[in-house]
């Protein structure tokens, strides 16, 4: 369901990644790590178009990313939650919602898809009229993550989901994400948060300076020197 060959990407003269090559595998949660600056998001940008490629490939749902554009991807079937949020903070809750899925081209109603938001993210109904920009962080990352799924899309791709929110918040963001994936969604999570990405993940990459350093199942990552030492 998405695959990068080789790819490799710089900012003007500074390389960032360096022949990187992962593949996610339909029903799989995969955890992509590193710590600050190994090039995750760049790993972000690169799978969904925003960043021409120097070399390499990269494909989501049997299609080039290079030859479809970022704008047609969530028609493709994928969702995407990117870092820091990026919702439009002017609008509302619903208005957030709508604009996703009409992105998607769902074959569902979109009444049809809030029922089923609702059901997974009870206080999104009570804030359906609400301004994004006077939630807490915990509600807008909810409200993120209810976006790349109004659309009920086949693949979720999430960028440090966990970037700024409590402990707390942590622990009952990951319990739902695991949900999501064990009623069958798709899911590459590209986090910071070691510990709490390989426990609800298949197997895992490791990146390190624009290149992967590690990879395997869940347990070898956990069981691995260079993760334990870095993280955990």
């Amino acid at each position: 369901m998405l695959e990068l060959r080789n790819v490799s990407t710089s900012y003007g003269q500074v390389s960032m990644l360096r022949n990187v090559s992962l593949n996610l595998r339909k029903g799989e949660l995969v955890c992509l790590l590193g710590p600050n600056g190994a090039g995750k998001s760049t790993t972000f940008k690169a799978l969904s178009g925003q960043l021409p490629l120097d070399g390499g490939e990269v494909q989501l749902m049997g299609q080039e990313v290079a030859r479809i554009g970022t704008e047609n991807i969530g028609a493709l079937g994928v969702g995407f939650v990117p870092e820091g949020r990026r919702l439009f903070p002017s609008l509302t809750v619903r208005e957030n919602l709508k604009l996703a899925y009409d992105a998607s081209r769902s074959k569902a109603r979109f009444d049809e898809r809030l029922e089923t938001t609702y059901s997974l993210f009870p206080r999104v109904q009570e804030r359906m009229a609400q301004q994004v920009r006077t939630m807490s962080g915990g509600e807008q990352a909810m409200v993120a993550l209810a976006r790349a799924l109004i659309g009920d899309p086949e693949l979720l791709i999430m960028d440090e989901p966990s970037l700024g929110l409590s402990p707390k918040l942590i622990d009952e963001y990951f319990e739902t994400v695991a949900r999501i994936h064990a009623e069958g969604k798709t899911i590459l999570l590209i986090e910071q948060n070691a510990e709490k990405a390989l426990s609800i993940a298949d197997r895992g990459y490791l990146l390190v300076r624009g290149q992967i350093a590690v990879e395997g199942s869940r347990e070898s990552m956990l069981s691995d020197d260079t993760i334990r030492h870095m993280y955990l």
